[in-house]
């Protein structure tokens, strides 16, 4: 997909015809009136079709006549072959497909009759034994069939040729049914995020739940979304961020803590951006950025083992190297790698100006050397990131909540995880002087009042918490659907959201 426009429009290229889904409807009404239950709840399955073929696709025959002779197994018909009295079909369960024989010997004519009405889509219940084809293919010979559910509307025959892509966000469910690596994509995701709890949980870290909701929003530089609570007659935010409220655990004694959860951020919607999301932030007391970023490679290098297999691997055209040590640049050192600045251009705000001219980059006059900088930086750098960076240097203007760096205080201790070209992790040593704190929130008051919406507001409790003292920490948040795109090779950010927002149908 890459970086294409996708069309918003509504789309109707997979609808069946009305026609079609009267038929399907006409052979439900006569089983009804048949008294066929159509809609039955009463059917165990004693295996999966995974199980099945786990166990005995390289089962020799002997085996398969040792094998119980009683299975019962229960799925979505995706494929029909009939042959007069005698057929194949094969049904796909949650992870496997299976092939079905079923002939009317064997499961009698009334049983058989009902067969010949089934459709693909339709869910059945199978009971039968293991046998072999002449082609050697695993088959259940079917000696009971019943109908679970009824499928009214045709599967598209051909999916992956759809016009519209955004046919398979909108309608997810059609997709998974389909689109068996769709379905990879999302077991990949569960189990990501799986061996992330665990990565947290072996290194000491506490796991915990924080506001959804929040009267002050705050902990990222973004625009939130605003609701009301009618019963305290108040506005209430969807968080942006789950950090003031994370390191006012350090402040009470908690001192590993990671929360594995949804943000909101009310922008825009590209391949890389979805205003839900979803990230998991940690805090270590006792711990710096420098901290951070070999827990960063470890944890990186652990879920690539475990889910792609190796350190190496292929996202879009790239080929990405994750072995430690990564590559570390400021971020004026990347504006001179991959932009071609000198260092007297990327030193002061007028060289900065000239230099983005020339690039033919706008920024806004107003802006102040730190802001010009990372702006330049993303317009000339981020996107050749390709391999591993943490890019570092971060000027004190565009870090309201990070730790000064001791050398140089008009810059920050923090990082930026690039991979691919895109960021996927932001980390910082942690500001714990409650007076550096008030002074940095009034500066993003000035700010938001000049016209700044994603600035943060002055947050009262998270700097009476600093008073009583946050121990020294380092902290970081990582973004899950942009890490679940790199481990799967997902071009955009809608392949790995089971349910992405997108604009209403008209």
């Amino acid at each position: 997909m890459g970086k294409r426009k996708m069309a918003e429009s509504d789309s109707t290229s997979n609808e069946p015809s009305i026609e079609q889904v009267e038929v399907r409807k006409q052979k439900l009404a006569k089983l009804k009136a048949a008294g066929v239950a159509v809609y039955p709840n009463d059917f165990k399955p004693t295996h999966t079709a995974a199980e099945i073929v786990g166990r005995f696709a390289e089962a020799a025959m002997a085996d398969l006549a040792a094998a119980p002779k009683d299975i019962q197994v229960g799925g979505r018909i995706i494929a029909l072959r009939r042959m007069g009295k005698a057929s194949f079909f094969h049904i796909q369960d949650r992870r496997e497909r299976l092939q079905i024989y079923i002939q009317q010997d064997g499961v009698g004519k009334e049983t058989y009759d009902l067969f010949r009405t089934l459709d693909t889509g339709d869910i059945v219940g199978v009971s039968g034994h293991l046998f072999r084809t002449k082609t050697n293919e695993l088959t259940l010979e079917a000696e009971g069939l019943r109908l679970l559910t009824k499928c009214l509307r045709p599967l598209p025959e051909k999916w992956h040729g759809l016009a519209d892509v955004e046919a398979r966000y909108r309608q997810r469910y059609l997709d998974l049914m389909v689109n068996p690596e769709a379905r990879r994509v999302f077991e990949k995701r569960t189990r990501i995020i799986a061996l992330l709890r665990r990565f947290f949980e072996t290194r000491d870290f506490l796991e915990v739940e924080t506001p959804m909701m929040q009267p002050i929003p705050g902990g990222a530089a973004a625009r939130p979304f605003v609701t009301h609570h009618n019963t305290l007659d108040m506005e209430l935010y969807l968080r942006v961020a789950p950090e003031l409220f994370l390191k006012r655990l350090l402040v009470g004694g908690f001192e590993r803590v990671f929360e594995l959860n949804r943000n909101f951020r009310n922008e825009g919607i590209s391949v890389r951006h979805n205003p839900e999301f979803t990230m998991v932030e940690f805090y270590q007391a006792y711990a710096t950025f420098e901290d951070l970023i070999q827990l960063t490679e470890e944890l990186f290098t652990t879920l690539a083992r475990e889910v792609a297999g190796s350190l190496q691997v292929t996202y879009g055209e790239h080929a990405i190297d994750l072995t430690p040590p990564w590559q570390r640049l400021s971020i004026a050192e990347a504006i001179s790698v991959h932009g071609g600045a000198t260092n007297d251009e990327v030193s002061t705000l007028e060289g900065l100006r000239r230099f983005a001219e020339k690039q033919k980059v706008h920024l806004d006059t107003k802006l102040p050397y730190g802001n010009a900088l990372v702006e330049v930086f993303e317009a000339v750098a981020e996107a050749k990131l390709i391999q591993p960076t943490f890019i570092t240097g971060y000027p004190i203007e565009v870090s309201p909540l990070a730790r000064k760096n001791d050398r140089n205080p008009a810059m920050v201790d923090r990082f930026e995880l690039y991979i691919g070209g895109r960021e996927l992790a932001n980390a910082f040593s942690e500001l714990n002087d409650p007076a550096d704190q008030r002074q940095r929130f009034l500066e993003q008051m000035a700010a938001r009042e000049s016209g700044d919406e994603t600035a943060n507001p002055i947050d009262e409790d998270y700097v009476r918490a600093l008073e009583y003292g946050m121990p020294p920490a380092a902290g970081e948040g990582i973004g899950i659907d942009r890490l679940v795109m790199l481990l799967t090779n997902s071009a955009s950010i809608r392949d790995v959201i089971l349910f992405p927002l997108l604009r209403p149908q008209r």
